[in-house]
């Protein structure tokens, strides 16, 4: 069975220091001898995910797993001795959430930096940086991320920005997206990148009028950076798990599926550096980049379609061997035209490598031309999708690509569900944070801040459809779901707590933190 990059719950667990971690098994799963339950939840509003059994009020976890769930009359006689009761206020209980697509080590070492998400002004983009600085040593290097242009009216960074506050420090620091970062004078230097330096294959390294890098580099032009900033070591990547981890688990986020960071045409050595246990590539870049492969050009910008980042016989030949040998391959495609030569592309696997449960994942599935969306269901394609993401292109995706296309193409929910597309939902974190019930709201809603109505609310889906994208689906979309995403006999207990007391308060209010989170039956936060 093809495991994906995904790292269960029981990596959350060891990260934090909890007891014991569990190892993933196939079924059927044999419950342990001892009757008795090491732990029963009372007096709870428990929401499975299974949809044969929906709701229960209490559940008894022995071993890790859910030794049995129902009423409490169904459960009592399972308590011994030692069991521990939780008995709770009739708190709303779900499965813990998974996140479909995070870079989790790049967002325990972000958290760690220069921090730039919310920034709205240039001023206060520079100060953040120069405050930085004070803390490094000459030659150290000044590391960031998660700014947006667009929150201060479009301008882009520059390495004039940053030369004067740092001029013995080289500086990188990417766009929210991760397709597009901006580099200080000293850095380039460093890198090699003058106005002889030729564009690489998929990646632009943008000039002045006079030829001159400006220090943005987008897509892979930015692994000229990546190629000469000091290695991070093995103890900053366990930091970096821990750091990860305490804050997942805060958001109630359970199982996590890592994405990799490999760019194309970088050493494939890198991606072992990373979770590597599955087929990840990209097709294009992002819309904030402005290099999103579209049908038709951006708007003002007639010549430029965006970029396709990966030449395509050879993307299909690695997916045909890839999918051969059993592994699950996802790709990136953000650009409605991307989207569709996937979606060609899947139809030639399958011609060519028959049907099997292979479960082809398309990651963001951003933007989509008439139709395409119904082309998910035909193979059974996973659409991994990110929510929060649409909190920061409703404001600009009109000035990208038109208001006309821009509300007919954009983060499609409820069309990609009603044809046939899995649903799994993520954060993309560290572009966006790690926060699933931030991202049901989002897309229960389709409510930027400082919007009055909702931006195109035919693609809102119900609070049901919303917690089985980041619980059952998303648990289907790697694989997992034999062992997580719904609270059922035999699979890991791992569930989260609310504040919410009825399941009418939680539906009509979706709280924006969680109580508590158990890992395998154990507590894991706070």
């Amino acid at each position: 069975m093809p495991l994906p990059i995904a790292a269960h719950s029981a990596l959350l667990a060891v990260a934090v220091a909890i007891a014991t971690a569990t190892v993933l098994l196939p079924f059927p799963w044999t419950p342990p001898r001892d009757r008795f339950a090491d732990m029963i939840l009372a007096n709870a509003t428990i929401y499975t995910a299974d949809p044969a059994h929906p709701f229960a009020d209490a559940m008894a976890v022995r071993g890790g797993r859910v030794l049995r769930i129902g009423t409490y009359e169904s459960v009592k006689e399972l308590k011994g001795r030692h069991t521990h009761e939780l008995s709770l206020s009739e708190n709303v209980v779900l499965p813990g959430f998974i996140d479909s697509h995070v870079h989790f080590i790049d967002g325990g070492l972000q958290l760690a930096r220069v921090p730039l998400r919310g920034v709205r002004s240039k001023d206060d983009f520079i100060a953040r940086v120069k405050e930085a600085v004070r803390d490094k040593h000459p030659g150290q290097w000044i590391l960031g991320g998660g700014w947006n242009n667009d929150f201060w009216g479009g301008d882009i960074p520059a390495a004039a920005w940053l030369d004067d506050i740092s001029p013995d420090n080289p500086v990188w620091l990417s766009r929210m997206d991760g397709h597009m970062g901006v580099a200080n004078s000293l850095a380039m230097k460093i890198a090699g990148i003058d106005s002889n330096t030729n564009d690489p294959i998929g990646g632009t390294i943008m000039r002045t009028t006079e030829g001159e890098p400006t220090g943005l580099l987008v897509d892979t032009a930015m692994r000229l950076i990546f190629d000469v900033i000091e290695k991070v070591s093995n103890r900053e990547r366990r930091e970096a798990l821990l750091r990860a981890s305490r804050h997942a688990l805060m958001r109630g986020v359970t199982t996590v599926v890592d994405v990799g960071s490999y760019f194309p045409g970088a050493s494939t050595e890198k991606t072992w550096q990373d979770f590597a246990g599955g087929v990840k590539a990209f097709l294009d870049g992002s819309l904030g980049s402005s290099s999103a492969l579209f049908h038709d050009p951006y708007e003002g910008d007639p010549g430029n379609y965006g970029l396709q980042v990966t030449d395509l016989d050879s993307l299909l030949n690695r997916t045909l061997e890839s999918d051969k040998f059993g592994l699950q391959v996802a790709v990136h495609a953000i650009g409605d035209k991307a989207n569709d030569m996937l979606l060609d592309m899947v139809d030639r696997v399958v011609d060519l490598n028959g049907v099997k449960d292979r479960r082809f994942r398309i990651e963001h599935a951003q933007h989509l031309a008439p139709g395409a969306a119904k082309r998910f269901g035909k193979h059974g394609i996973i659409a991994s999708v990110q929510p929060d993401h649409l909190l920061d292109d409703a404001n600009s995706a009109g000035n990208k690509i038109g208001v006309e296309r821009a509300d007919r193409s954009s983060y499609t929910f409820r069309s990609l569900l009603d044809g046939g597309a899995q649903l799994a939902f993520g954060s993309d974190w560290p572009v966006s944070d790690i926060n699933p019930l931030q991202a049901i709201r989002t897309a229960m809603f389709r409510k930027p801040p400082g919007w009055e109505v909702p931006w195109i609310p035919v693609e809102r889906l119900t609070l049901d459809e919303l917690l089985k994208a980041h619980t059952l689906s998303a648990a289907f979309a790697c694989f997992l779901d034999h062992a997580v995403g719904s609270l059922s006999e035999g699979k890991y207990a791992d569930f989260v707590v609310l504040p919410s007391t009825s399941w009418d308060e939680f539906s009509n209010d979706v709280p924006g933190q969680v109580l508590a989170t158990y890992v395998s039956g154990r507590q894991a936060y706070p």
